[in-house]
């Protein structure tokens, strides 16, 4: 590149005039081009947080079974037997549009990296999908590429893909959002940091070698979308699950012995963000080599390389003397292995390439002193209240319309792309439970696992939105019989610097703020997503939150499928709340109205109820009351257990459709062998409960002589995506 470093330059790169302003100052000359790059991928809201650190802040990151909380690779709570659960979500939304093949799987690929860089064994990914109108042919495209390449990376590097959620709406037409979750296993005392140490260790580059694609891909995912969008393809990575597999075996293996000081995968920003965060961390300098990096490309510069997102890459700090212990591992693995720098004790990072500096410069403001905003926001105006609707189409086909759209419809399609039993260890599968249970290797001890989020809440009422996430999180856990420890999030957002914009994320941190402290339910990791926009159009406000609980004995976690005879009860109270429901939007063609309430105190209660049921033996099946409300959630059970139900009326003063319909939060539906017994215990702990029916027949009948194919159910759940897809 000729182009002279200059305030154009450096609008290009994403730096306003002040901060490059602030550069100048800095240095107290003009950087080079090398330099000017560091700075602007550092100081990139993807990689510095600038705008969301101060409302971040606020969120609860402990509890005594949290080890390490947000500031590390990933979070790792303590989850019994001396083992640690190390776990993250993380977006890869923009290059998810440009290429959604490799930018779903480099998706996978990374969190996978930010998992086992910590010494966890991942055991389990998840996701968080959102997809614009299908009646789009770009959609179509979207969906196909992002599903494969999410099957095709997590199928071959052998980790099961065991959960998460899809939605539609044409708000993500042009920026899809594809967040990927990874969880793994370690031992507890055995969490490996990032912190650098010891002036004059040696600094290694281990797994493939460097190429130029991903250069900038932290700037091109901090900025909008505009026209332009396709010419951004070279800014996204090319990932190899293969070599991720091996990456994943020497790293472990070298975990075993006591060489490494300190670790750090090379993800946005590639090898200038993972030198920069281990000294910045460690309060050293690094002083890097660029001549010894590994290439896969011919008369790379220094700019290209410290830039560049190439794949499955590490950075490795070294204990003295284990260099040809280390370089023996990566080497039986067929991996690259280079000595490409030491630490040193300057406080700055140093790039030396053909015997010239083209980087220096002090640590500090490149990490805790990057530029840190409190954007101006305007608080969420709220929704007017929606007042009675009428249903103009009636229970029966209105249940087969909901079973059957694009937000509530059978994902089989998706999971089919995917290995969820790989590994040996899924209890229950995508679909059979509300979260999925993945034992532990040799225990009887398993995880539940979980991603969540209601946008279209979120957008008529943040605060809420963002406490109905943890909320839902919190009790899908539950319903598994599972105890709920913490979440990852992933903040997805449009342009920060619209002050309605910056207004629904503050407003959603502090619903999902009171929400975890109410449920003692930490935030130990995440990442924030903003600039999703096409156009000026925004994204809808999306903070999907990745939930993780523990159930002692994986035998007594239950699913969603009842049995014949079972007894039904719904745990909770009903008021037909239709305000920004499914029902609203797919019968009577409105989104208005404010979102359900949240009663965090009953959340916690009807779920600490129903927890303590389903450990102690008295729950057949369990199915939280969420999208669709009541009649989809029974529904659902009928369709997992093969059977009917045969329902009572609903209660007086409640038009049907509400009852049925309506998306009050807090509730669950208990398939049981004794339901006057368990309404009784829960009239003595205070729990409003109500009994619903039986499971009976083939049918779902209901009060008023309406009868709904239960194959009618399921042909219509089916049908969508394979229908779409074909």
């Amino acid at each position: 590149m000729a182009q002279p470093v200059d305030a154009a330059l450096a609008r290009s790169f994403g730096l306003s005039a002040e901060e490059f302003a602030t550069v100048l100052a800095i240095m107290g000359r003009t950087p080079t081009l090398a330099e000017l790059g560091v700075f602007s991928v550092m100081w990139s809201e993807h990689c510095s947080y600038k705008s969301s650190r101060v409302w971040l802040r606020t969120l609860p990151t402990t509890a005594p079974w949290v080890i390490h909380g947000p500031g590390e690779n990933a979070g790792v709570v303590a989850i019994g037997d001396g083992l640690a659960a190390i776990f993250k979500m993380e977006s890869h939304n923009h290059p998810s549009f440009i290429e959604p093949y490799q930018g779903a799987a480099t998706g996978v690929g990374g969190i996978l990296r930010d998992v086992y860089t910590m010494g966890a064994r991942p055991i389990a990914n998840l996701n968080a999908l959102r997809f614009g109108d299908p009646g789009l042919a770009v959609t179509r495209r979207v969906v196909d590429g992002v599903v494969r390449g999410i099957g095709g990376y997590g199928n071959c590097v052998g980790v099961p893909t065991v959960g998460g959620e899809v939605n539609f709406h044409p708000a993500y037409n042009g920026n899809p959002l594809v967040n990927a979750m990874t969880v793994g296993i370690a031992p507890a005392d055995r969490i490996f940091l990032s912190a650098a140490a010891g002036i004059g260790n040696q600094v290694v580059y281990v797994g493939s070698r460097t190429g130029r694609d991903g250069i900038h891909g932290a700037t091109m995912a901090s900025a909008e979308f505009g026209a332009d969008a396709e010419e951004k393809r070279p800014t996204v990575q090319v990932g190899d699950p293969f070599t991720e597999k091996l990456l994943i075996e020497a790293c472990l293996e070298l975990m075993a012995t006591d060489a490494i000081v300190a670790i750090q995968d090379m993800g946005a920003a590639g090898l200038t963000s993972s030198a920069v965060e281990m000294a910045g961390k460690g309060g050293v300098g690094i002083e890097l080599d660029m001549d010894a990096v590994p290439q896969r490309e011919t008369g790379m510069s220094a700019y290209e390389m410290l830039l560049s997102e190439s794949q499955e890459r590490m950075l490795i700090v070294l204990r003295p003397g284990a260099e040809a212990m280390a370089r023996a591992i990566f080497e039986k693995w067929e991996l690259a292995f280079a000595v490409i720098g030491r630490i040193t004790d300057t406080g700055r990072f140093v790039a030396v390439h053909a015997g010239v500096v083209e980087v220096d410069i002090p640590l500090d403001p490149l990490a805790e002193a990057a530029p840190l905003y409190t954007r101006p926001h305007l608080p969420p105006v709220p929704r007017a209240p929606l007042g009675p609707v009428a249903d103009p189409l009636g229970i029966e086909a209105a249940l087969l319309r909901l079973v059957g759209c694009p937000d509530l419809c059978s994902r089989r399609w998706i999971w089919d792309q995917y290995d969820s039993t790989v590994g040996g260890q899924t209890v229950k599968r995508p679909g059979a439970a509300d979260a999925a249970i993945v034992r532990l290797d040799g225990s009887r001890r398993a995880l539940a696992l979980t991603t969540d989020c209601t946008p279209r809440y979120c957008l008529a009422d943040p605060q809420v939105g963002g406490a109905q996430a943890v909320a839902e999180a919190w009790r899908n856990i539950t319903a598994t019989g599972a105890r709920p420890l913490a979440v990852t999030d992933n903040l997805n957002f449009g342009n920060p610097e619209k002050p309605e914009i910056m207004g629904q994320f503050v407003a959603a941190i502090a619903g999902m703020g009171a929400a975890c402290r109410a449920l003692d339910f930490p935030v130990v990791s995440g990442n924030v997503s903003l600039y999703n926009e096409t156009d000026g159009q925004s994204i809808l406000p999306t903070p999907a939150i990745g939930g993780l609980g523990v159930i002692d004995d994986a035998a007594l976690a239950v699913g969603i499928a009842p049995g014949a005879g079972d007894e039904l009860v719904l745990i909770g109270a009903t008021a037909g709340w239709l305000g920004q429901s499914l029902w609203l939007r797919e019968i009577a063609g409105r989104e208005d109205g404010p979102p359900p309430p949240v009663d965090l105190a009953a959340e916690r209660a009807n779920g600490d109820f129903v927890r303590g049921e389903i450990l102690a033996g008295r729950v057949v099946a369990c199915h939280d009351v969420s999208d669709g409300g009541l009649l989809v959630a029974l529904a659902e059970m009928a369709m997992a257990g093969d059977t009917g139900l045969a329902l009572d009326a609903a209660p007086e003063g409640m038009g049907a459709h509400e009852f049925w319909f309506g998306e009050d939060q807090a509730r669950y539906v208990l398939a049981v062998a004794d339901a006057p017994a368990l309404l009784d215990r829960a009239a003595a702990a205070g729990i409003a409960a109500r009994r619903l029916g039986r499971c009976a027949g083939t049918d779902l009948t209901l009060a008023g002589g309406i009868t709904i194919s239960v194959r009618a159910c399921r042909g219509a759940h089916e049908a969508f995506l394979p229908n779409w897809l074909q």
